[in-house]
């Protein structure tokens, strides 16, 4: 190897030990903001499905309203809409604010790192956010129906599933977040937010619907659907539910195509 190449090869490398070092800072700073602001954090993503678990799985209950068993099968659809919920929100206003209003971004961009890696620590961040909110929600629904359903045999499922789930929010998130302008995205987000919330099958197996076909196709439409048919698959198997594999190739698929389309329009503002 010639000293030209060997020359090359260690510029490389510091430039690459540069650029990790650059994100890891960034993710840590993003990281300890949320740390000191975890009352803020916790309010805001553990509310809606602690409320959504108490007057669904508790009080509808307690009424007579729904079946005892009800609150099992609920359970696990309130861990997907948790992860994925949270992944959207942590991302999509965030890179609104700072594309549009803030420039935020034009200091993480002006950072000694790619900028896809710029867009990946955001993609990170949110989905770290996204699976510490739910597995909070585990304790949390302890708390309010004194116990959940769980099998130890379905937790790799289950956490390889958690990482799926945070990680399609993300990518929701990014593509929000690029893609919508900053006077609409309060617009945009609840006409996404309100479909996705009731047709992602949080509330009821897919395989329930069969008496209602139209709505059936509506819903295998909405990836968390697949979020929330895996996470029955875990922990409550004895109910109905869309076969696991289906689902990860399905997550999987819906993954490759919000992150392409998400770090494209992430490259295209950020060069605006």
């Amino acid at each position: 190897m010639s000293a030209a190449a060997t020359t090359g090869s260690v510029a490389d490398a510091g430039v690459r030990g540069g650029q990790t070092r650059a994100f890891l800072a960034v993710l840590r700073r993003d990281l300890f903001v949320t740390w000191s602001e975890l009352p803020v954090f916790l309010a805001q993503v553990v509310l809606q499905p602690l409320f959504l678990l108490f007057v669904f799985g508790k009080v509808l209950g307690s009424l007579g309203y729904t079946q005892n068993n009800y609150a099992q099968l609920l359970f696990p659809g309130l861990l997907a809409l948790t992860a994925v919920i949270t992944g959207m929100q942590t991302l999509a206003f965030p890179l609104v604010v700072e594309f549009g209003w803030t420039k935020e971004v034009e200091d993480r961009l002006l950072a000694p790192m790619a900028t896809g890696l710029v867009a990946a620590e955001k993609v990170l961040f949110a989905t770290l956010r996204a699976m510490v909110a739910t597995t909070i929600m585990i304790p949390v629904g302890i708390l309010v129906l004194g116990s959940i359903p769980w099998r130890w045999e379905g937790v790799p499922l289950l956490v390889l599933v958690l990482v799926l789930g945070s990680l399609l929010g993300a990518g929701l998130g990014l593509l929000m977040g690029t893609l919508v302008a900053p006077n609409r995205i309060n617009i945009v987000f609840s006409l996404v937010f309100t479909p996705l919330l009731f047709t992602g099958c949080s509330q009821y197996p897919w395989p329930s619907l069969s008496r209602l076909p139209w709505f059936q196709y509506v819903t295998a439409a909405n990836p968390m659907t697949y979020v929330s048919e895996s996470m029955r698959a875990a922990l409550v198997p004895s109910v109905p539910h869309i076969a696991p594999w289906i689902c990860l190739i399905v997550l999987a698929g819906s993954l490759i195509v919000l992150m392409a389309i998400g770090v494209r329009g992430f490259y295209r503002r950020a060069i605006d």
